[in-house]
């Protein structure tokens, strides 16, 4: 029986993007998994019991407490022997990825979700490099999470080509249609958009994710006050928690707080937010960086249209003018141009929703996206 283990940092990353491959991977081919994040009783009691789980203090951050992780991944690692160590997240990967090369484990499998350092720039951005070499240096193999990015990680010297492969179109574990049941998508607009303080007429654009300078909020928020003052009609309901690093004190910030026409949810739960991308009219993704855009996808399997930045990742999940429209990143009168022409559109709108849903039914429906990453694994554990 093969052994695998799969390190991040938290347990949040777990339950988003690893549970269900884990019981996949067992289920599938009675492979032996161990997850191995920071300490989570309620989390490690959600597991089935043919998933082990280790608990590892991480610090989140740069922190000089990695080289303790280090310690306790290594006695971990010589005692387990596992076939294969899955790493993911930064700190998690720094610490499990040295970890696993000094004990010789045959298969270190790199998921790289996203390039962190993208959105810096200085000293940081150099730092955060390097530290992405370190991973990628002692990682055997790469999945890259979309094509784009893995262009843009050999191009900066992080792996040679032939170290990664992308899984399927990209991404990591899709999305369970079952939770967005479009023939409720009618019944749920409603019930939100009345929660809401929201009109039936009116053209909502919506936002999903943590409210952050670097997921184009300053631009979004800047660009739908000039839609709004072109069109009355219009509202933006923002679907996440404000980060306290967003820059929220800027005068578009404070603009977005006091504005009618701009709906604050606050933090929604996952199983939630089918909900709220049925009332949406558009969903606005504007980010700086991305690694796939999960929040694109869940958007189109609500038959919601995206409009988003034309960076690696996020240009990536949708196609352009059919399901979603491109803009130039951190360009608020790209987004402005784009968000006006299509709030005037609802043909338009009513065709990109459709095609979005499509696209995911075919590319990233959970059970494609699953039978994806095992064959990857698969022929990872074959090949070695």
């Amino acid at each position: 029986m093969k052994k695998i283990c799969i390190v991040t940092t938290v347990s949040l990353t777990m339950k988003a993007f690893v549970v269900e491959t884990a019981k996949y991977l067992h289920n599938k081919c009675g492979y032996d998994i161990t997850l191995i994040c920071n300490d989570d009783k309620e989390f490690s009691d959600s597991l089935p019991e043919y998933i082990r789980f280790i608990p590892v203090s991480m610090a989140r951050g740069v922190d000089l407490s990695v080289f303790s992780s280090i310690i306790d991944f290594i006695k971990i690692f010589k005692k387990e022997r596992f076939d294969l160590v899955q790493f993911s997240t930064p700190n998690a990967s720094l610490a499990a990825s040295i970890a696993a090369k000094i004990c010789g484990v045959p298969i270190r499998l790199y998921c790289q979700w996203g390039i962190r350092y993208v959105g810096f720039s200085g000293v940081a951005r150099k730092i955060f490099k390097f530290l992405e070499k370190i991973v990628c240096a002692n990682a055997t193999d790469v999945n890259a999470v979309s094509f784009l990015n893995k262009n843009f990680a050999v191009k900066e010297g992080l792996y040679k080509d032939s170290k990664a492969d992308v899984v399927g179109r990209g991404g990591t574990i899709g999305v369970d249609l079952s939770n967005y049941d479009i023939s409720k998508k009618a019944e749920w607009r409603e019930i939100i958009r009345n929660k809401n303080g929201i009109s039936k007429d009116d053209f909502v654009f919506g936002f999903s994710g943590r409210v952050s300078a670097d997921k184009g909020c300053k631009e979004l928020f800047t660009a739908f006050k000039k839609v709004s003052e072109n069109n009355e009609n219009v509202k933006l309901m923002i679907a996440g928690p404000i980060d306290d690093k967003s820059g929220s004190d800027d005068e578009i910030f404070n603009w977005a707080k006091n504005s009618p026409k701009v709906v604050f949810t606050g933090q929604i739960e996952n199983k939630e937010m089918c909900l709220h991308y049925a009332a949406m009219d558009v969903l606005v993704h504007p980010t700086y960086r991305e690694g796939f855009g999960m929040v694109i996808q869940e958007a189109g399997a609500m038959a919601c249209p995206v409009i988003t930045t034309d960076i690696p990742g996020a240009s990536e999940v949708l196609e352009n003018e059919v399901s979603c429209l491109l803009v130039k990143p951190a360009d608020s009168e790209s987004l402005y141009e784009k968000m006006n022409e299509i709030c005037n559109d609802t043909q338009k709108v009513k065709e990109m929703g459709e095609n979005a849903r499509k696209f995911v039914e075919e590319n990233y429906e959970r059970s494609i996206m699953l039978n994806n990453q095992l064959e990857r694994y698969k022929k990872l554990l074959e090949d070695k």
